[in-house]
């Protein structure tokens, strides 16, 4: 074989008709895949994650193979596993000895670098391509951002959903329905009775292939954390599409109303779990809009409920990536409110008695997932309010989520969750009391609880609640000048100096290692 070019695939990038094929030649051109120990532990990955990528990995080699595309492939229990991504590309270059080296552009910052390296060692061309997956390019972004003094979802989205028509009047200028969101009708909570209806997700038998990376990741990651005994998730192009015309035709005509609402033991509700695959590029984004969008014009799903999952995909999503590659590698270094207290040593095994927080963590290790309100108002709000390092959360969620790829999990974590870019790509510090939790889960979750959301001092006191008005209260000069603060640093300003010290007492005990812990 005349040598050609290695193309180089990562394990977020399973895509038969990626940017990176373009101009594929079998005869002369090689796919290079490798499974290795530091994508797992360079954050201390759960189970489901794991399994997650390495499933879709193998299922993603099957398909080259069919397609006839000459693949080199290292799996992680082969003999002489390297350990690294780069360690195993310096290898499959000495083999193969390629002419350049081609990729999509990749979804984490501290790979692309690494794979840099290798690149200029070796004294080779890196072809680095548009990824395809994003309805923009970061050189869009960056032209949309120049000169702006904030940036903000909002002009972005607009943007887009102009630029693409996407959920637009026939005049292709106004939002279809007159309002460009409708969030005024999408936060219900579901009430005292519960899910009005059955939101069961699509669950994929593991196959063989599946199988085989379940017990290999069981022996060979033993002691991280997580369960596999549910892993039903999509691995492959087929099933993603499986799981997306479910979710248009079961889940999507109620997730608008019920997208911020919570309920113990229900992991699943009306959100869509595409998310994993969406970030593995077994879907494009481009069709699951225009399914959504369908389902709208056929009078299968209301707008309130189209618009409300659209946003997510076509506004956020596009957001996130844009403000994590214009900003790295700086990014991962903000602590804009100078936090500095480690993770709680039950984020890893939900053994708390703060019912919500145990909830969430628990289906988490169990699945590998939790919908966006639990992510951003139970386990990422209290890490904000109990003032945990940054990065420690910013590892935490990379490691948990079987969805996490850095572009995206980053600025979610570091921005819209901690707050820690100190309002670049958020206007405002997403805090509130457990009366939160209280409300968006119809009290099932308080109810459940030894603490009371409406205390903020005492031994009954939520851990919410107190640590709410402590926030506030440490960083009131901060966040003086910030208007949608205003309401609640007004409330603030109405309790006197002992009232304060009490709070601040309460906080101190609610910080102590095992605090709630039941077996204290």
């Amino acid at each position: 074989m005349t040598a050609g070019a290695l193309v180089i695939v990562l394990g977020d990038q399973l895509d038969l008709q990626a940017a990176a094929f373009d101009g594929f030649d079998p005869a002369h051109d090689t796919v290079f895949m490798a499974e290795v120990p530091q994508e797992s532990t360079h954050v201390w990955s759960t189970q489901p994650r794991i399994a997650m990528f390495l499933a879709a990995m193998r299922h993603f080699a099957q398909a080259l193979r069919e397609a006839g595309r000459p693949l080199h492939y290292v799996r992680l229990d082969d003999d002489g596993n390297r350990g690294t991504l780069a360690a195993e590309l310096q290898a499959a270059i000495a083999r193969l000895q390629p002419e350049r080296l081609v990729m999509t552009a990749p979804g984490d910052w501290r790979v692309y670098q690494a794979l840099r390296e290798v690149a200029a060692a070796a004294g080779l061309p890196l072809d680095v391509r548009d990824d395809r997956h994003f309805y923009a390019t970061v050189r869009e972004f960056a032209a949309h951002a120049r000169g702006r003094r904030s940036l903000r979802l909002e002009y972005w989205y607009r943007e887009l959903r102009q630029r693409h028509q996407v959920l637009m009047a026939p005049d292709g200028v106004q939002p279809a329905g007159g309002a460009w969101n409708f969030d005024a009708a999408n936060r219900e909570a579901f009430g005292s009775a519960g899910p009005p209806l059955d939101a069961t997700r699509l669950a994929f038998e593991p196959d063989a292939l599946t199988r085989q990376v379940l017990a290999l990741v069981r022996q060979r990651f033993a002691e991280h954390a997580g369960q596999l005994d549910s892993f039903a998730w999509p691995v492959n192009r087929a099933q993603a599409l499986q799981a997306l015309a479910h979710f248009i035709a079961h889940r999507l005509p109620h997730f608008g109303r019920w997208q911020d609402a919570m309920w113990p033991g229900e992991p699943w509700l009306f959100h869509s779990q595409i998310s994993a695959a969406l970030n593995l590029k077994l879907l494009n984004p481009r069709e699951v809009v225009a399914a959504a969008e369908a389902a709208w014009h056929a009078g299968d799903a209301p707008l309130p409920a189209v618009e409300g999952f659209i946003r997510q995909v076509l506004g956020w999503r596009e957001y996130v990536r844009g403000i994590y590659w214009t900003r790295m590698p700086g990014y991962l270094q903000h602590n804009a409110l100078g936090a500095t207290h480690d993770l709680p040593a039950w984020y890893w095994t939900g053994d708390t008695d703060m019912a919500c927080l145990r909830d969430a963590i628990v289906q988490t290790l169990q699945h590998g997932y939790a919908h966006h309100i639990q992510r951003l108002m139970v386990t990422g709000l209290y890490a904000l309010l109990h003032g945990v390092q940054p990065q420690q959360v910013h590892a935490w969620y990379l490691a948990v989520y079987v969805d996490a790829v850095e572009w995206v999990e980053l600025p979610n974590t570091l921005g819209m969750s901690q707050f820690a870019d100190g309002g670049l790509m958020g206007s405002k510090p997403y805090v509130a009391t457990g009366r939160y939790i209280e409300r968006m889960s119809s009290g099932s979750l308080c109810a459940r609880c030894r603490f009371r959301p409406g205390e903020r001092v005492g031994e009954q006191a939520c851990p919410f609640t107190t640590l709410y008005w402590d926030f506030l209260g440490r960083h009131e000069a901060l966040l003086a000048g910030n208007r949608r603060m205003a309401m609640q640093l007004k409330n603030l300003r109405r309790l006197d100096d002992v009232q304060r010290q009490a709070i601040a007492e309460r906080a101190h005990a609610v910080r102590q290692p095992g605090f709630a812990s039941p077996h204290r």
